[in-house]
């Protein structure tokens, strides 16, 4: 931060304006609300049909932002001048960022103090939309938090202070969110008290020491989730678990007439076993218990979901649906 960007205000007159979509963002807006800041404006995306019914939905965001009588804008555009001059007239001091869209410079340099995003990694580490997921994809047995201004490329800001948090060898990537999202709460508004105080020192994200190879954090399509049982165990546990519950691994089963039904995986127990089989063999008594095997052993399935079915737990879906050693998962 610049000597001339020392802000002297309390936290009641500096003006804020927040941006920001899914429940990962309530949070933090919760906290500022709830702490006494001066919260001018919020801003989200547009509503968009959801669900079968296609009805209008609102974001998590939109809809806190209603219940506490915030000012709203909702965009197209980021560039339209309608809206950039909306934003003009609220005079922000200072815009939070948390889970929302990449900003023109035009918006994220339009406060004097700046603009500071919560990304939910250790940057320089999982710049990228999914960043959670790709934690617990990738085996990390630690992620965090962090807050750091904007700048033209995407997430490569200067970092204004970090959380970090260890990632157990069960917790699924919901599990890793709720945590973060709790956290993530704490340190906007940690980070608005230091940059109030003139106490913010930001560190260009190059200058930070890395431990191995930087990764990507690429948002996550369909194709992205399909499992690939031609791997080790651990990888395809933790691929599981990183994509669950949402938007959730998935493969195909087929049974010994050839037909074929999509599976949604949620839950696995990882068994070391020496086999012969080929991967993607499936091994079950069609009561208890399924397993599929993979290079080093066996993925033990402990809850899935069938098409137009709810998730259920292994057992509870082999009473009602029939598999059997001569299926297959690919």
């Amino acid at each position: 931060m610049n000597d001339n960007k020392v802000c002297t205000a309390d936290k009641a007159s500096l003006r804020i304006v927040y941006m920001g979509t899914p429940e990962f963002a309530v949070e933090p807006l919760k906290r500022l609300i709830e702490g006494g800041y001066n919260v001018v404006g919020v801003i989200t995306m547009p509503d968009k049909p959801a669900g079968r019914g296609h009805k209008i939905q609102f974001s998590p965001v939109k809809q806190y932002a209603l219940e506490h009588n915030l000012p709203l804008l909702q965009p197209e555009k980021l560039k339209d001048e309608t809206f950039v001059q909306a934003l003009r007239d609220w005079n922000a001091d200072l815009q939070i960022v948390v889970a929302f869209r990449m900003l023109p410079e035009v918006v994220w340099n339009m406060p004097r103090l700046g603009t500071f995003n919560l990304h939910a990694s250790l940057l320089p580490q999982y710049r990228g939309a999914a960043p959670i997921n790709w934690a617990v994809i990738n085996g990390d047995t630690e992620t965090g938090i962090t807050t750091f201004f904007l700048k033209h490329e995407i997430d490569t800001g200067e970092v204004i202070q970090q959380v970090r948090v260890p990632i157990e060898e069960t917790d699924n990537v919901g599990i890793v969110h709720d945590k973060l999202m709790m956290l993530g709460g704490s340190l906007v508004t940690q980070t608005v008290d230091a940059i109030l105080a003139g106490a913010v020192k930001p560190i260009p994200q190059e200058e930070m020491a890395v431990v191995g190879e930087l990764r990507p954090a690429p948002k996550i399509f369909k194709d992205t989730c399909r499992i690939d049982w031609n791997q080790p165990i651990k990888k395809i546990y933790d691929f599981i678990r990183g994509l669950s519950p949402y938007p959730a691994a998935w493969t195909e089963l087929t049974d010994a007439e050839g037909k074929t039904v999509v599976v949604k995986i949620f839950e696995s127990e990882k068994v070391y076993e020496s086999h012969q089989l080929a991967p993607g063999t499936v091994v079950t008594d069609g009561k208890k218990y399924l397993k599929v095997a993979a290079n080093d052993g066996f993925i033990s399935i402990l809850s899935l979901q069938l098409p137009a079915k709810k998730r259920l737990k292994t057992d509870e879906l082999l009473r009602g649906y029939s598999i059997s050693d001569k299926c297959k998962m690919v």
